[in-house]
């Protein structure tokens, strides 16, 4: 294993951890998306984006939009782990007067560029972002973080027109594909496959990737930043929602997760064992 997939591989695991202690706090979460994104986040903040994490307004930053604003939890891990937000921070998660509301708001979280969670309203926005950004001559990348439950949307479909309209090579989409939404499967809401081919028909540059497979997802990124075209690029990723615990994987449901309280300390205590044994990614 090179060092750079394992040090990714590391981040990954501390990113999971992380959104576990803060599901503890609250009993409750989505945890199931924070533990199968986290391989998405710990490339994203361990190796692809540009920022500073004493600046996270630097205008110099590559932007990254959580469209899917109830992945918070998630993003918080990877804030964490990217020394944006302090550590300390964990245990007020969901609590009063916490800059770590359940859902993403901009004007609390430092490193939180939307309020998102109005859900298919990301990508619109990352548009006007990337475009905004291209007429300053601002060399940063615009990332948008959006659910499969997204691809529902009508907004996120004309939103995708309008990039490959407008040539937005500096855009940057990420879906997670995990297949589950509050209504049941995504499959059974609304099908939304062949999606790779859709994509390709607005005028995308597309990847399909496992998710969960570290050197995939580090290549995907490599590969979206280092096109030569002016296409705005999507990467679509196959993840497994409670990805790194096997009793949470095994759920048939887990949008939201409940658990008894000593089974996030158990949760945990597998992830830990899975990392020192190098079963994880």
């Amino acid at each position: 294993m090179s060092d750079r997939i394992q040090q990714l591989r590391e981040r990954a695991y501390r990113i999971r951890r992380y959104a576990l202690r803060m599901g503890e706090v609250q009993g409750q979460g989505y945890i199931g998306q924070a533990l199968g994104w986290a391989d998405v986040l710990a490339v994203a903040y361990g190796d692809a984006l540009r920022y500073r994490p004493d600046e996270p307004a630097w205008e110099g930053r590559d932007r990254f939009l959580l469209s899917h604003g109830h992945y918070a939890i998630a993003l918080y891990a990877a804030l964490i782990e990217a020394g944006i937000l302090p550590e300390s921070e964990l245990e007020t998660y969901g609590s009063d007067d916490s800059r770590l509301p359940m859902s993403g708001m901009a004007t609390y979280t430092p490193g939180m560029e939307i309020s998102g969670g109005s859900l298919g309203q990301g990508l619109a926005i990352a548009v006007g972002m990337a475009l905004a950004l291209r007429h300053k001559k601002n060399p940063a990348f615009v990332y948008n973080s959006m659910s499969d439950g997204e691809l529902d949307e009508g907004a996120t479909w004309e939103a995708a027109m309008g990039a490959a309209h407008h040539g937005l090579g500096n855009l940057i989409c990420l879906v997670d594909i995990n297949k589950q939404q509050a209504d049941g499967p995504s499959g059974k809401v609304l099908g939304f496959e062949p999606l790779a081919d859709k994509w390709t028909a607005f005028g995308w540059h597309v990847q399909r990737v496992d998710g969960n497979d570290l050197p995939a997802v580090l290549h995907a990124f490599d590969t979206a930043r280092g096109l030569a075209t002016p296409q705005p690029r999507v990467i679509l990723f196959d993840t497994l929602m409670g990805k790194g615990v096997p009793f949470l994987e095994a759920r048939d449901k887990n949008h939201f997760i409940r658990v008894d309280p000593p089974e996030w300390q158990q949760a945990i205590e597998v992830l830990d064992q899975l990392q020192n044994e190098g079963v994880l990614a």
